[in-house]
């Protein structure tokens, strides 16, 4: 009897519990090491399926052996217990141990040795029900995609129809001027033409999350991979939407909160709470307020500009030589605000 190979590297709950944490916007290497298996494995696991999970991440049914079960049978196997004691112990009909010790066996060395690693390897092995991507089965369905998701489109009688005119602002990847996905079609421009030109023929049909998974996922047989050039964010891989919302940047924190502030602030009763805010004018110039918000006393902040203001260029990441800067605002608010006496200053609300 041949061996089909070696088990992988990790069981199916590690890489359910690799895709849950892809789901909630993990980095792949943080979620390796959280489900037990390397770095590398995780960023593979992760360009192998173009981001997107590759196994259903809802639990097995109690009708499946479980690693747990069949870590069992491997014990009680090896103590030299009978079929019938082995089903009895774990729960489970005489004949689904039978199965299960002939037919998920290891096969190495010729030799029926079972072991719950190899079982479970042959179990998930054999549940696998490989199916025939649609753009794979479909050539005339497959050729429409691709000519339209290249910038290739011509009409039957062989005549150049031109893509959608998308006009790029330079944001996102930089200025380039020779821009692929320029004239080519989008995965959604491309899903709703096919109801408009072929509103009868129902086999030329299919949606923008299948094109991009045709695109994504490596082995699927349907689009050429370097086709992911054309689509308009460049990108050969899906980021998971968790990973999108917490990007930017976060001016702030819940520990500084407005909704933080006392409730004396709030009613206006106790003198000593300040609201800040910044007035910008011509040519760069700027001054500072402080309001107390009890007494509606005003002070103003001065703001004059820095050296070098204007008889320089402007340095990438360096100081806000205009004089209205974070570093500047903040030392011009000390200056002002340490003339008060301590009652005085109970807190500060920037806007």
């Amino acid at each position: 009897m041949r061996s089909p190979g070696r088990p992988p590297v990790a069981r199916r709950e590690h890489r359910q519990r690799f895709w849950k944490a892809i789901a909630l916007g993990v980095s792949s290497e943080d979620a390796a090491v959280g489900c037990g298996v390397s770095q590398a494995v995780g960023t593979r696991w992760f360009r192998e399926r173009g981001g997107m999970p590759s196994i259903s991440l809802a639990s097995l049914s109690g009708r499946y052996l479980s690693f747990a079960e069949r870590e069992e049978i491997a014990v009680l196997k090896a103590q030299g217990c009978g079929v019938r004691e082995i089903a009895r112990r774990v729960g489970r009909s005489p004949s689904t141990i039978s199965r299960e010790l002939r037919g998920n066996a290891a096969t190495r060395g010729r030799v029926l040795e079972y072991r719950a690693t190899t079982a479970q390897w042959h179990a998930d092995r054999r549940a696998r029900r490989p199916k025939v991507a649609k753009l794979a089965g479909n050539h005339a369905l497959g050729a429409y995609v691709q000519d339209r998701v290249a910038g290739l489109i011509a009409a039957s009688d062989g005549t150049t129809v031109p893509g959608p005119n998308v006009r790029w602002i330079g944001r996102r990847h930089g200025r380039r001027t020779d821009r692929r996905w320029a004239k080519s079609w989008s995965p959604e421009q491309i899903a709703g033409r096919l109801r408009v030109e072929l509103p009868d023929d129902e086999t030329m049909r299919i949606s923008h999350q299948a094109i991009y998974q045709a695109l994504d996922v490596q082995g699927r047989g349907a689009l050429r991979r370097e086709l992911s050039a054309c689509l308009r964010t460049g990108r050969a891989l899906r980021v998971p939407g968790a990973r999108t919302r917490g990007r930017g940047k976060q001016y702030l924190t819940p520990e500084v909160l407005i909704s933080q502030r006392p409730a004396e602030a709030a009613d206006r009763a106790v003198p000593g709470h300040w609201e800040g805010d910044l007035i910008l004018g011509l040519g760069s110039s700027a001054i500072g307020t402080l309001v107390e918000r009890s007494t509606r006393f005003t002070m103003l902040l001065g703001l004059p500009r820095m050296d070098g203001h204007g008889d320089q260029a402007r340095v990438h990441n360096g100081p806000a030589l205009a004089g209205h800067g974070a570093q500047a605002v903040r030392d011009a608010i000390a200056t002002s605000i340490l003339t008060l006496p301590a009652q005085l200053r109970r807190s500060l609300t920037w806007d």
